[in-house]
């Protein structure tokens, strides 16, 4: 017990010393009491104060010489030591004074990166419902599945913890190319598959391998913004090119036959819905063939669609040797399990593995052994037919919702598939877009505006209604109910005229 007490003793002594030489109390060269002295001032053992002056000439705060007093060293990055350090927070009070940050030396990613938000926080709690798109229901997760799965994983004993394979887990890479072919008509091999952590990292090799600074990106307008962002932080050029009902506008891309890489939802257009037309898929390949340039079919939600069979992909097509098809468990069993994958040429599979190992070895693998378990038990599949039922009734819970409150003056767009609609306010011009956001948070409902996923939103094909992306796949049909009828409530106390009857 004395020597824990010594110890414990000798720790608060080292650290108090400490504080007073950072703080600059004892400035540099300052001599500090000699051990007798100040063991004999704190009343405890010339030892104990020993023990701390120790720790401290080890940690270079001080410096001692044979028969002197130990002496404060010189430390260049110490906060508040003598003149420096009082120079230092006085310039530090004129930095706060004048408003100007101090500077901060970044790379081109660097700055290109701090240019949009880091992370878009949910704020569900307090709210009647919460209408953010990509959030799902946690009820709706496998939890006994997932657990099977996982105990599954975890009962395939290793003879030793090595580093995976960069492109993912053998198992998962196989279980996947079997599912691709079974769900979506997608015939690859097993060599061509690359697991990543979700699809934003996908977009992100993609840019890394394919993408120079200064090349031509086409994407879609309105379109994905962390793709977007993505490709602009490679220091690519981003073209914005317009959709339509029809899906991408592929005559607009006669403008950017230099483009090197074409990044599209084809099956789900994102934010508005649409699907790319046969023809307008013909044409994208043509023009990919003739350019040279590849095309990045993303099939972020392609499982959930309601009255007809899922869209194939455009990888399905022959030819489409340019094609690479990016998929993710983020919407059909949870975006907190950090699992997607690329569907890429075979030419390009080194590359692609050879990036991921760089960035981050591989995905974690456990993790990834369990969703190969998973999809080879029938429980992933059986799954996503649950959720789709379930989102099914989301859906039409909305729907029922938005028409009966109220009917034609808003237009909604995206309505067949996946798991969230465009919601057009019909008296509603696109600039009061913030003031319907900030009223509807007020009472009680989240809603979020379309005019971010535009590129520009003063663009020609921008409609001039205000819109807003409702997601559902988080939310009980009750939910819905009443926040729609709190919205609506909203607009009939609208500031100017009320918007509905």
């Amino acid at each position: 017990m004395k020597d824990e007490t010594a110890v414990g003793t000798t720790r608060r002594i080292y650290a108090a010393l400490k504080a007073q030489i950072l703080e600059g109390t004892y400035g540099a060269e300052a001599l500090l009491p000699s051990t007798r002295a100040l063991a004999a001032e704190l009343g405890v053992s010339r030892t104990t104060v020993t023990a701390a002056y120790e720790q401290l000439l080890s940690e270079g705060f001080l410096e001692s010489r044979q028969g002197a007093r130990s002496r404060v060293a010189r430390l260049a990055d110490r906060q508040g030591t003598g003149s420096a350090a009082t120079s230092g927070r006085q310039a530090g009070h004129r930095v706060q004074e004048e408003g100007r940050a101090p500077d901060v030396r970044l790379s081109r990613l660097g700055a290109a990166l701090c240019d949009g938000p880091v992370w878009m926080p949910s704020a569900s709690s307090g709210l009647i419902a919460d209408f953010r798109y990509g959030d799902l229901s946690a009820t709706d997760f496998p939890d006994k599945a997932w657990r099977q799965a996982v105990n599954t994983a975890l009962r395939r004993r290793r003879p030793r913890l090595a580093y995976e394979h960069p492109a993912g887990s053998s198992s998962l890479r196989s279980a996947l190319q079997a599912y691709l072919w079974r769900a979506r008509g997608l015939r690859c091999e097993a060599e061509q598959i690359v697991v990543v952590n979700g699809s934003q990292q996908g977009l992100d090799l993609a840019a890394r391998v394919l993408v120079d600074p200064g090349d031509r990106v086409a994407i879609e307008d309105p379109g994905y913004v962390m793709a977007r962002r993505a490709f602009a932080a490679a220091g690519a050029e981003v073209i914005p090119v317009a959709v339509d009902a029809e899906g991408l506008r592929t005559d607009a891309l006669e403008r950017v036959a230099d483009a090197r890489l074409a990044y599209v939802t084809p099956s789900h257009q994102f934010p508005l819905g649409s699907v790319l037309a046969a023809r307008r898929r013909q044409e994208l390949l043509a023009w990919s063939r003739r350019t040279g340039a590849y095309v990045l079919e993303d099939d972020y939600d392609g499982e959930y669609r309601y009255d007809i069979r899922p869209i194939p992909p455009l990888a399905t097509m022959v030819p489409a040797e340019n094609v690479l098809y990016l998929g993710t468990i983020s919407k059909s069993l949870s975006p907190t399990l950090r699992l997607g994958y690329l569907v890429v040429p075979p030419p390009l599979f080194p590359a692609f593995a050879a990036a991921k190992q760089l960035i981050d070895r591989h995905s974690p693998v456990l993790e990834q052994e369990a969703l190969a378990a998973m999809i080879a038990s029938g429980a992933y599949e059986r799954h996503i037919r649950k959720s789709r039922r379930n989102n099914g009734r989301r859906r039409e819970a909305l729907l029922t919702a938005l028409n009966a409150e109220f009917g034609a003056q808003v237009t909604i767009s995206g309505a067949d598939a996946g798991l969230h609609v465009v919601v057009w306010f019909e008296r509603l011009e696109k600039t009061e877009e913030s003031a319907l956001v900030a009223g509807a948070r007020a009472a009680g409902v989240g809603l979020y505006p379309v005019s971010p996923l535009y590129a520009a939103p003063d663009a020609d094909h921008r409609p001039d209604r205000a819109g807003i992306v409702m997601g559902y796949a988080s939310l009980e049909a009750a939910e819905i109910s009443r926040g729609v009828a709190a919205l609506a409530e909203v607009l009939r106390n609208w500031t100017t005229a009320p918007l509905i009857a």
